[in-house]
């Protein structure tokens, strides 16, 4: 076989936003390895460069013929494009507010940029991984780099907790995962690719069997604890608070998307036969993931704490969509991540500020900042109101369009308890901006009454000021102008044929009547003979 006829089937071409994120790590190590640590002033826009290179590249594979590359174990069709600019996104912004908090807490930039890149890197892969030995080099990537990640600022023993917490309960749950994962190698006669294991599966007769529900069971484990969704959210508040606040921007955005893209690439592709089983566990599971994360955002004292809940509870509403199953579910899930996406940075970049200015991120301290730091107050507050669901922000018709999409899909018990829970969740976002605007001068916390005078001349704070901003601009308008993101949603749930097939089954399975014509009956199925004697 000739080297034309390898590439043809490889077709690379499909990796090449991951190549120039490759290419973009390798940069940051030989600049940094060259000069040291006189690279840092600039470092971060070279990887800032680099992953708006890769995002110009996903935007040139849109909608591209021919998708598959790898001989079937990578696939970047539109829902892996979406998802994987969503990484990307999230880790500019990340970049963007880390490069003072890094060089405050004393520890080296340039390393900071490589593990958040290779982070980066296995989300992407993750998204449009459709072979089970890249799902699993994929996650690996993306967990071992969010651990050492965790772990960083290795002088704040806090850190050192959340990274050991973090490995211990990921490590568990990747095993599980990879148990349920090989339990689908087996039951499918030895595939690894995603439609030849369900194929197997089904002409092996082996849809209701327990080894399947059994591997599925194990696989929802691995994603939940992705996801952050309960009962797997255990980690969720004790890393929130340990480890670096830059970090953790990145795990609430960037982590959870990979996580929600491989739900609907392993879930749809490889368990077509137990359908109903998983959408069952997911309803159970975003039943949990909404009561707990809000209730118990109730009674939190730190803001890194209280929105790790607030990530559980997000969680709950995305996995609506996903239980919807429908064009309309899968488009609101898409949706809602890319306006969680500005939203949710924009309130770390403001928790990050406010940090560095005070060195605390107690509620109690963010008493009268109005008088103090405008727009630190308004980025805050619009964040805060947002991820409530305050019209007209963005969170809000990111909320009404999941909302939608499940009560078209007959899922209202479901629904009505994520307006109930928005509500209660509505209460905890609004208490912080009542302190921050509506505190009198008098009733000022001390850590505003020493608040130092705003400057951002100070070496790292122009790149948080304009992560800042942009991340206000978007969260303000994204919710007036939506339109051109419903349709970037829409038509990447459109243009993907495996969630059109998926989208077609369910609707057949709702209406009996619409049967298949007799051509499209498959040639396969036995025939009787009639010359067969009886």
């Amino acid at each position: 076989m000739d080297f034309a006829n390898i590439a043809s089937q490889l077709n690379a071409g499909t990796i090449l936003p991951e190549g120039i994120v490759i290419l973009t790590l390798l940069g940051v190590l030989i600049v940094d390895l060259i000069l040291g640590r006189t690279s840092a002033r600039w470092i971060g826009y070279l990887a800032i460069a680099g992953l708006f290179a890769s995002i110009l590249a996903l935007y040139f594979q849109w909608d591209s013929p021919n998708p598959i590359g790898f001989t079937g174990s990578f696939n970047s069709d539109d829902l892996s494009i979406v998802f994987r600019g969503i990484i990307a996104l999230s880790a500019i912004a990340t970049i963007l507010m880390s490069i003072r908090y890094v060089e405050q807490s004393g520890t080296p930039l340039a390393e900071f940029i490589a593990i958040l890149l290779s982070a980066t890197l296995g989300g992407m892969f993750l998204s449009g991984a459709s072979e089970l030995v890249m799902i699993f080099i994929s996650l690996e990537t993306l967990s071992i780099s969010s651990y050492l990640l965790t772990g960083y600022t290795k002088r704040d023993p806090r850190s050192n907790e959340a990274a050991l917490k973090y490995l211990l309960i990921g490590a568990s749950s990747t095993a599980i995962f990879l148990y349920g994962v090989s339990l689908l190698y087996g039951l499918s006669g030895g595939q690894t690719e995603l439609s030849a294991i369900a194929n197997g599966i089904a002409t092996a007769k082996g849809g209701q069997s327990l080894g399947l529900v059994i591997a599925l069971v194990f696989a929802i484990a691995g994603i939940g604890f992705k996801i952050s969704a309960a009962p797997f959210h255990q980690w969720t508040p004790d890393v929130y608070e340990g480890a670096p606040t830059p970090v953790i921007a990145f795990l609430s955005v960037g982590s959870k998307a990979a996580g929600f893209a491989l739900a609907i690439r392993l879930l749809t592709t490889a368990f077509p036969l137990v359908a109903d089983e998983w959408r069952f566990v997911f309803t159970a599971l975003a039943v949990l993931s909404m009561i707990l994360g809000n209730v118990v955002a109730l009674a939190q004292t730190t803001m890194k704490r209280m929105l790790a809940y607030s990530s559980i509870a997000q969680a709950g509403f995305v996995m609506i969509g996903l239980i919807a199953g429908t064009q309309a579910g899968y488009a609101s899930m898409i949706f809602y991540l890319l306006v969680y996406l500005f939203m949710n940075l924009c309130g770390f970049t403001c928790i990050i500020l406010f940090s560095l200015r005070t060195g605390t991120d107690q509620i109690a301290e963010y008493s009268g900042l109005y008088q103090k730091d405008p727009l630190l107050t308004l980025g805050l507050s619009i964040s805060l109101l947002s991820l409530g669901g305050i019209p007209p922000l963005a969170g809000f018709f990111g909320k009404i369009y999941l909302f939608w999409a499940g009560w078209q899909a007959g899922l209202y018990w479901l629904v009505l308890l994520g307006l109930v829970t928005t509500v209660v969740s509505i209460y905890y976002y609004i208490r912080v901006v009542k302190m921050m605007v509506v505190k009198e001068p008098h009733e000022m916390s001390d850590a505003v009454k020493n608040y130092p005078q705003v400057r951002w001349d100070l070496p790292g704070l122009r790149p948080l000021q304009v992560g800042l901003v942009v991340t206000l601009i978007a969260t303000s308008i994204a919710g007036i102008l939506s339109n051109p993101l419903f349709t970037l949603a829409n038509n990447s749930v459109s243009n993907t044929p495996m969630l059109q097939a998926t989208i077609n089954t369910n609707v057949k399975a709702e209406n009996p009547l619409l049967l298949p014509k007799l051509d499209s009956v498959s040639q396969s199925q036995p025939s009787v003979d009639s010359t067969a004697k009886i």
